[in-house]
């Protein structure tokens, strides 16, 4: 599998305090990578190191299978656009006249390409209007567009939809899709909202005190999330020998006790276990989403 980015045992200390330690992470190419962690778990960390605002006190990482180490490193960047934290936008300027300024900054050539960014972010009708009278979400989609400036093929968004309202978010979800899917850009999200990610992400990585708790790809995720019914039963092996004549897949958890998926009709269960001799002592529903398996994963109350 070809990585836009892959880091290995990554670390990166403050004086006493460490944000990163041992922090391994692999984003495909292509991917919407949604990076999850509570606040202070190191996202903008590694943000800030992989976009050059910072240097790693240990370990390394790889752009494009360019070292961090390389003299090829800023030309990987340039590949590279990012809003980290807030916007980099001029609240004094037009949106044209933003991006006018992110081309002077990049050396580009010709402005030729600003109509097709700001169509592309749903600015193009915004005329004389400042930045600074924008909408928190209209000045979030023109940083996206600075970010764009010069074609990168690889975006990294730090909380894109923090502080938005309900319309705002649907915007930058879009966007985001549309980046993805039509122009064919790799996206690394860092975020807290996790049913707005669910509804992104092809991959996630989950952060924990700077080190990286699990990777895994939105099809792990969904086939671990799976809706199940929990049952706990006298006689497992007859559960088996039930769920197989009934084509329901069907995975022993210890004990006397077991998750069955697919559409199960309860009474026809009972009445086949009945049948074989054993009996169903309790059953519950078990739907886990995104939110429950992060909490699970990581400890519970502590990351509430």
């Amino acid at each position: 599998m070809e990585y836009v980015l892959e880091t290995r045992a990554l670390g990166k200390q403050y004086k006493s305090f460490r944000a990163l330690h041992d922090l391994n992470m692999h984003i495909p190419k292509g991917a919407i990578y949604g990076f999850v962690g509570k606040n202070g778990a190191g996202k903008t960390t590694l943000i800030r190191v992989i976009c050059g605002l910072q240097e790693p006190t240990a370990g390394s990482y790889s752009l494009y299978g360019c070292q961090n180490s390389s003299r090829n490193m800023a030309k990987m960047r340039r590949r590279m656009g990012a809003v980290v934290e807030t916007p980099a936008i001029y609240p004094e300027m037009t949106a044209r006249e933003n991006l006018e300024q992110q081309y002077r900054v990049l050396g580009l050539p010709s402005m030729s390409g600003i109509d097709g960014l700001l169509k592309l972010v749903g600015l193009e009708n915004t005329g004389r209007k400042k930045a600074g009278d924008f909408s928190l979400g209209m000045r979030q989609r023109l940083g996206i567009a600075v970010a764009l400036c010069g074609g990168p093929d690889f975006l990294v968004l730090d909380e894109p939809v923090n502080g938005l309202d309900p319309e705002g978010i649907v915007e930058i979800r879009e966007l985001i899709l549309r980046l993805n899917r039509q122009e064919g850009i790799t996206i690394l999200i860092s975020s807290h909202i996790l049913d707005e990610l669910s509804r992104l992400a092809t991959h996630y990585g989950f952060i924990d005190g700077g080190t990286m708790v699990k990777e895994l790809s939105a099809v792990e995720l969904e086939r671990l999330c799976r809706k199940a019914i929990h049952v706990k039963v006298s006689d497992t092996k007859a559960l088996l020998r039930v769920a197989d004549s009934l084509a329901l897949p069907c995975e022993l958890c210890g004990g006397m006790e077991a998750d069955i998926y697919g559409e199960v009709t309860v009474t026809a269960l009972v009445e086949a276990l009945s049948r074989e001799g054993c009996t169903l002592l309790s059953l519950t529903e078990r739907d886990e989403g995104l939110e429950s398996f992060y909490m699970n994963l990581l400890g519970g109350e502590r990351h509430a």
